[in-house]
């Protein structure tokens, strides 16, 4: 039975069985560093601090980033992609993405990202974005939701019809690229309110910039 949830207490663990190094781990430690935004003795680089937290904010919601460990997020499962011979992680990661920007987009990654905004602030999404953003028990994150929807999706959609050696095409693209882009448009929407949660307007007259 595959485990639908994840909890940060138990799931926690990098490949060498190192307690809480995961992306949901690293969202905890970089959100508060960034906290010590206000403190001129912060020990912490804060701009790295800021880079990182985006770099797993988007992590996470690439569901392979919390696929199985046994084939390490799709890695290890050899696939083609309209006749290019990638691993699934990689369709992932880059190809589903870059094929809709051939496609629909006119090869254009910044008319891609204008969309998806334009979908968020004005379309599709606009009335799913507040749901999205909130975290319960006021915290300032919640990877534990982003990591289980993204195990949802992993297996609902990233490894079904996916098995070694496949030939993936038209129809696990366009089934797909709705799932991507939604993933996108959710860690955008997230990684923008857990700053500005951090650097709530009450308490942003406090800052202190320190030193990169």
């Amino acid at each position: 039975m595959v485990k639908a949830a994840f909890v940060f207490a138990g799931d926690c663990w990098d490949s060498d069985g190192l307690k809480n190094r995961c992306a949901a781990g690293a969202i905890y430690n970089y959100t508060s560093q960034l906290t010590e935004f206000s403190s001129s003795s912060s020990q912490y680089n804060l701009t790295e601090a800021l880079l990182f937290l985006s770099h797993f904010v988007g992590d996470i919601h690439q569901p392979l980033h919390v696929g199985f460990a046994s084939d390490r997020g799709g890695n290890t499962i050899k696939v083609y992609w309209y006749n290019e011979s990638v691993n699934l992680h990689h369709v992932w990661d880059t190809s589903i993405i870059v094929t809709s920007e051939e496609r629909f987009y006119n090869s254009s990654l910044d008319d891609l990202v204008d969309d998806i905004g334009q979908k968020i602030t004005e379309g599709y999404w606009k009335n799913e974005t507040a749901e999205w953003e909130r975290c319960s028990r006021d915290d300032l994150a919640c990877p534990d939701t982003y990591a289980s929807e993204s195990i949802k999706a992993a297996c609902k959609w990233a490894y079904r019809n996916a098995t070694p050696g496949s030939y993936l095409a038209d129809e696990y693209f366009l089934t797909r690229m709705p799932i991507v882009e939604t993933r996108l448009a959710q860690g955008g929407v997230r990684l923008a309110g857990i700053l500005n949660r951090i650097f709530a307007e009450g308490r942003i007259h406090n800052m202190a910039f320190v030193d990169a």
